[in-house]
């Protein structure tokens, strides 16, 4: 029983480190990732793809790299052209190249992100900035994350990183620029405000001017109607209407009486 039970635990062992060796002859690459093989600590060139990879036991080790995109997100402080502080919160989305993932981990190792794409945020950052007041920087948040995703790929491309996307999550100021601020706000809403008064008014006072010329216009238009049509005739026909056929009666002997037919005669 000794010697079976031996056998039976030799056996066991064997098994196990068959399995364990046979274990450590592959290695499965995941979606999105690549891996950086290492010789006895040095870097490969070869960067393996997604699937399944047979490596040498106990040789080789496999770093995997993701080269899916990362978000990062930053929070720095940078001065802006008048000189205000911004302090920044910033969402980076960037990726690793797999054809340079053996050479950034080779050069970098696995915190690149540390060593590289934070310090790079905080340059860019200050350097776009810089070009914007405060106030500007607020109104122009794309044109800023523009400059931010231009100016971080001239600097981390050629090592084998790519920002695809930067968004500004926050731009937060000082207590007496947001007060600054806000005062000037008031004031150019105040100035709106009297200059909407004062075209209004402008705006009124030209129509009633114009609705008292079109009055005089028309007044003086029918005027011109009827003065044109009163003439001789017309002022006789129309005292003949209202004539009650009496002569109208002077007294002295020297009066002159005019009677319709426009003669005189003396009484």
């Amino acid at each position: 029983m000794p010697k079976t039970i031996r056998n039976i635990i030799i056996v066991a062992v064997s098994a196990l480190v068959a399995v364990f060796v046979l274990a450590n002859c592959f290695t499965i690459i995941g979606a999105g990732h690549t891996g950086v093989v290492l010789t006895l600590g040095k870097v490969n060139e070869e960067v393996l793809q997604e699937g399944i990879h047979i490596k040498i036991p106990f040789v080789q080790r496999i770093v995997k790299i993701d080269n899916r995109i990362v978000k990062l997100e930053v929070n720095t402080e940078a001065f802006s052209k008048d000189l205000q502080t911004v302090a920044t919160t910033l969402a980076i989305n960037y990726r690793v190249d797999t054809a340079k993932s053996y050479s950034i981990y080779k050069n970098i190792g696995a915190s690149y992100e540390d060593v590289l794409v934070v310090p790079a945020v905080n340059e860019v950052l200050k350097a776009t900035t810089a070009l914007y007041t405060a106030e500007e920087s607020v109104t122009n948040r794309s044109l800023i994350s523009e400059g931010l995703i231009k100016g971080l790929n001239n600097k981390l491309n050629n090592i084998g990183l790519f920002v695809t996307d930067v968004n500004i999550i926050n731009f937060d100021f000082s207590e007496a620029f947001i007060n600054a601020i806000e005062e000037k706000q008031v004031a150019q809403q105040q100035l709106l405000k009297a200059e909407t008064e004062k075209q209004t008014a402008i705006t009124n006072a030209e129509a009633a001017a114009e609705t008292t010329r079109i009055k005089a216009q028309a007044e003086a238009d029918a005027n011109n109607k009827i003065k044109a049509s009163l003439n001789e005739q017309v002022i006789r026909s129309k005292f003949y209407d209202k004539w009650d056929g009496k002569l109208p009666q002077a007294m002295g002997s020297d009066s002159v009486i005019t009677n319709i037919d426009g003669g005189a005669y003396s009484e």
